[in-house]
Order: C-alpha cells, then sequence, then structure tokens
C-alpha cells in the first residue's frame, strides 16, 4: 500500500531509495510547489534561537520625575533671594555622599535617593534658615552610573540576552518586534519610555549543510548560515564548486519528523550552470543537507588503493630488506676471500 504522503507529494520519496535510482528530470520528483528561483516564498517572521547573535540599542531616557539623584549627577541650581555677593546660580555635581555644596555661607546639604522636585524642598527648607522667603528651583542635567546598551548580544543557551546591570530578557521564540516590546517593557523600570532597536547580527541557529562525498576517503562537511534567500547555486558557490572528486550527481536532502518518508529533491548540475534552468535549483530551507555524490572511478580508485596500498608497503620492505641482504653478503664474501690470500 503506497503511503498517502508520498502520493500526495511526488518528490517525497520512500527512505528506502536511493538518489542513483532517478534521474534529474524524472516528472515524478518534480512538483510546482516547491520553491525555486524566479519562484521564492517568503519564509515566515523570524524566530530567536540560541546561539544568535542580535544588534540591540535602546535610548535610555532618565524620567525627571522619578529618577533619584546620586553621586555624579549633575543638577542645575537657580535660587532667587540670595546673599548679592554670594549667588546660586548654576550646575552643581552630586558629590560623594549625596551631597551638594551651596557655597561657604550656606555650607552642604544631602539630597542623597530624592528626586529634583523633592530636592528643591530640602533646599528651600535649609536655606529658609538663612535666607528670607528664598525661590529655589532644581533641574537634572545628566545622569551618572547609566550602562550603556548598544552593540551585539548573545542569545545563550538559556535563551536569554544579557543587558548588563539592568538584567537578562528571555527572547528565544520570539520575533524580533516581541523581543523589541519584552526588553523595552525591561527597561521601563529603568527609564522613561525607553526606545529599543533589534535586529539579527548573525544568523547561528539556522543553517544549511553542504556534504561532498569524499570518493572513500571521508566527507567533507560545510555548514553556511541561513538568511532566508539561498538556492543550490548559491550554496555551491560558498565552497567554491564541486570538487576533482565530485560527481554531478546530487540532491537536496529535506529533514522531516517523519521518519517512514524521506524528501529527495534532485539537482541537475549541468542543466543549472550551463543552461541557467531553474528547475532544480531550489530555494533552500533551514537544516537542508545538499549531497554531493562522489565520482564512482575515484572511489573504485580509491577503494583498490586501499586494498593494494598495505601490500605495496610489504613488497616494498621485502624487496628492500632482499637488496639489503644481498649487499652485505656480497661485501662478507669479498673480505673472506682476502684474509684466505686470494686477490682478484
Amino acid at each position: 500500500m503506497q503511503n498517502p504522503g508520498t502520493a500526495a507529494r511526488p518528490w517525497m520519496a520512500p527512505c528506502d531509495l536511493q538518489p542513483h535510482d532517478f534521474e534529474p528530470h524524472d516528472g515524478a520528483f518534480v512538483d510546482s510547489m516547491v520553491p525555486r528561483e524566479l519562484d521564492k516564498v517568503t519564509p515566515p517572521m523570524y524566530r530567536i534561537e540560541a546561539p544568535d547573535v542580535l544588534t540591540i540599542d535602546v535610548q535610555q531616557n532618565v524620567s525627571e520625575a522619578t529618577h533619584g539623584l546620586q553621586a555624579g549627577d549633575l543638577v542645575s541650581i537657580n535660587v532667587t533671594g540670595t546673599f548679592p555677593e554670594e549667588p546660586i546660580a548654576g550646575e552643581y555635581l552630586v558629590e560623594l555622599g549625596g551631597q551638594i555644596d551651596l557655597g561657604f555661607s550656606y555650607g552642604l546639604v544631602s539630597i542623597n535617593r530624592l528626586t529634583s522636585d523633592q530636592a528643591t524642598t530640602v533646599i528651600e527648607r535649609h536655606l529658609s534658615t538663612q535666607l528670607r522667603q528664598p525661590v529655589v528651583s532644581v533641574s537634572l542635567r545628566s545622569v551618572s552610573g547609566i550602562q550603556p546598551i548598544a552593540g551585539e548580544h548573545l542569545v545563550g543557551p538559556d535563551g536569554t540576552v544579557t543587558l548588563g546591570q539592568y538584567g537578562s530578557v528571555r527572547v528565544v521564540g520570539l520575533t524580533l518586534d516581541e523581543a523589541r516590546q519584552e526588553i523595552s517593557r525591561k527597561l521601563s523600570s529603568e527609564f522613561a519610555n525607553p526606545k529599543v532597536s533589534v535586529s539579527v547580527f548573525a544568523f547561528n541557529s539556522k543553517a544549511i549543510y553542504v556534504v561532498t562525498q569524499g570518493g572513500g576517503l571521508g566527507d567533507e562537511l560545510v555548514r553556511l548560515p541561513y538568511t532566508g534567500n539561498e538556492t543550490v547555486i548559491d550554496a555551491l558557490s560558498q565552497i567554491n564548486g564541486t570538487s576533482y572528486v565530485s560527481s554531478s550527481r546530487m540532491w537536496v536532502a529535506r529533514p522531516n519528523r517523519d521518519r517512514s518518508n524521506t524528501t529527495l529533491l534532485p539537482i541537475d548540475w549541468n542543466a543549472i550552470t550551463q543552461a541557467a534552468d531553474v528547475t532544480t535549483n531550489y530555494q533552500l530551507l533551514p537544516g537542508d543537507r545538499v549531497f554531493i555524490a562522489h565520482n564512482k572511478l575515484v572511489a573504485f580508485d580509491s577503494a583498490i588503493a586501499k586494498f593494494t596500498s598495505p601490500l605495496e608497503r610489504i613488497l616494498g620492505f621485502t624487496l628492500l630488506g632482499a637488496g639489503t641482504t644481498a649487499r652485505l653478503s656480497g661485501n662478507v664474501l669479498e673480505n673472506n676471500l682476502q684474509g684466505a690470500g686470494f686477490v682478484r
């Protein structure tokens, strides 16, 4: 009984089918629904996975209404009703311990962890002991201790990206827009309306593979990053084409959860390269294996070499030993004759 999945998709072959059983132009394997050059499809929205590398940039806006002043912050303070010879106007640095020095006559005021409005009230109360009805205004100029969030961030094995001192955010399985919203939500407690941009710097989690059969001397495997637009000829161009041991027999093996079926897409390399035929220049998907079979004559030659090489070594050692023995025997015989009084 024929597998219904195979009947529905002619290009899906039973797993016991070998690539040499079909020809590149066999109509049973041609399916117009398979994306190929000139008939490509747009992949679904990219889902982040480990170990992708993301580029994350955040515009870190500090809310003056909620930010607690700390050492290193720079504030602008203006006070009316001060002593004429000692005005309070300009920018002041919050010193260690969260204090501001208002001048020799006014002394130090502690505003550590206070907002700008709270600091205004505290400074007015402090100056009212020396001045008559002082009017104080405090505004934030710059903030210290902010760690910039910009550049490349690796998605770890646990599916999170680290944002430095602000913690980690789980982004695995999310689209770029969803990751941006999640990071913005995480930073909203630290910054006022943070603006976040997220893009993929390196597509490390999804790849295609090119396997070159080595004529009996081991296969060569190359992993290529998947970006969504690669075709067969794109993949082979990245490995500089076929090697001298390769044949024109090649195919795409597509991953399939059903172990009873395997998807094999035959490739007509000569038609792709010599006639610009796009029929078998398939658009590759994540996990695809482009398999390049070896030349059978090269494989046969390698098999013979594996069998004859040990014999050649044995015979070589035998002949070398026999020649050495013969030379040594001749020298010994000559010495013996001279020792017996015979002259040649």
